[in-house]
């Protein structure tokens, strides 16, 4: 069968996001499959979608994000127009997606994957552990609060949303001492100087599929399969396929901290899971290998196991 591509006439639709990291991701997207099949970028149209979770007045009032309707807030509407066909890809930073996509998508190609770590944000510190006593750290992400608070409890978490500019602009206002963003993120901006520092994932282990771009297509659509099969990275593949494996056994959201990263060293990959109460009273980890064919197997067992620790009301608030 010929593949029929996609010309400056009828481009293929890429979907996104409108900051600027979505945009970076969607161009970045566009520039493989460009290379890939050597055609103009021109036959890639990027088309912004305006989601419910870019809603500006939802980002001023501060919200947890669990309050405001979970990842799904960035997702939504993007996938409505790919179920319609209004765009023919969607592009997603992977640690925001949900672990099951709506009927009729298929999310199954991966980019390379960047830098997994957190970075460390700061006018006056240059690391996490030089940190004053009480100090105010800025974050929106449940799991960097519940690890902060885990090995410094004596840190202020105050609420910290909306995206990088967003966040370095009430840095500046002086609404914390520090925050933290993704490591990834900034490199794809150009932007890995504000980095004060990167935290190794010894001291502070990210978030599940953090550094990994992922993009979504409809189930049905052969055209775009066999196009985006040009693009997927298989290392990314094997160790998403451990961490959201982990994740979905954990029946894990934005509500739950979780935390997961996964290595591969020839045939085998390594993963570490680790699970915390919300206050950060308690957190529970394991780390374990497989071959790398048992990837979603490992990612499986050790969230039973974590599970197993756990108990039914760990992730409960205490009072």
């Amino acid at each position: 069968m010929t593949l029929h591509l996609p010309t400056p006439d009828s481009p293929l639709k890429i979907g996104t996001r409108g900051s600027p990291l979505a945009l970076a991701q969607a161009h970045e997207t566009r520039r493989r499959l460009s290379a890939a099949f050597d055609l103009p970028e021109e036959a890639f149209e990027i088309v912004v979608i305006k989601t419910t979770g870019d809603d500006a007045s939802l980002i001023a009032k501060d919200r947890p994000l669990k309050e405001l309707g979970g990842k799904g807030l960035f997702t939504k509407e993007i996938e409505e127009d790919l179920l319609s066909g209004a765009i023919d890809i969607a592009v997603h930073s992977m640690k925001d997606m949900p672990v099951a996509q709506p009927e009729g998508l298929l999310l199954d190609t991966y980019l390379p994957r960047e830098d997994t770590r957190d970075a460390f944000v700061s006018p006056d510190v240059a690391r996490l552990a030089d940190l004053p006593e009480g100090a105010v750290v800025g974050t929106s992400s449940l799991r960097r609060r519940a690890q902060l608070l885990h090995f410094r409890p004596d840190l202020k978490v105050v609420e910290f949303r909306g995206n990088v500019q967003t966040r370095l602009k009430k840095l500046e206002d002086k609404v914390a001492d520090c925050t933290f963003l993704a490591m990834a993120g900034l490199n794809r901006l150009g932007m890995s100087h504000v980095a004060s520092s990167a935290i190794e994932p010894e001291e502070m282990l990210p978030a599940v599929a953090q550094g990994a771009i992922g993009i979504e297509r409809r189930a049905d659509d052969m055209r775009t399969a066999e196009m985006l099969a040009a693009l997927h990275d298989t290392p990314t593949g094997h160790r998403l396929a451990a961490e959201r494996a982990f994740l979905a056994a954990l029946d894990g959201s934005c509500e739950t901290p979780i935390a997961g990263l996964s290595e591969l060293e020839g045939g085998t990959i390594r993963l570490r899971g680790q699970v915390l109460r919300p206050d950060g009273s308690e957190a529970i980890g394991d780390d374990r290998t497989a071959p790398v064919e048992d990837a979603a197997k490992l990612g499986r067992e050790i969230a039973q196991h974590l599970l197993s620790l756990a108990g039914p009301d760990f992730f409960s608030w205490r009072g």
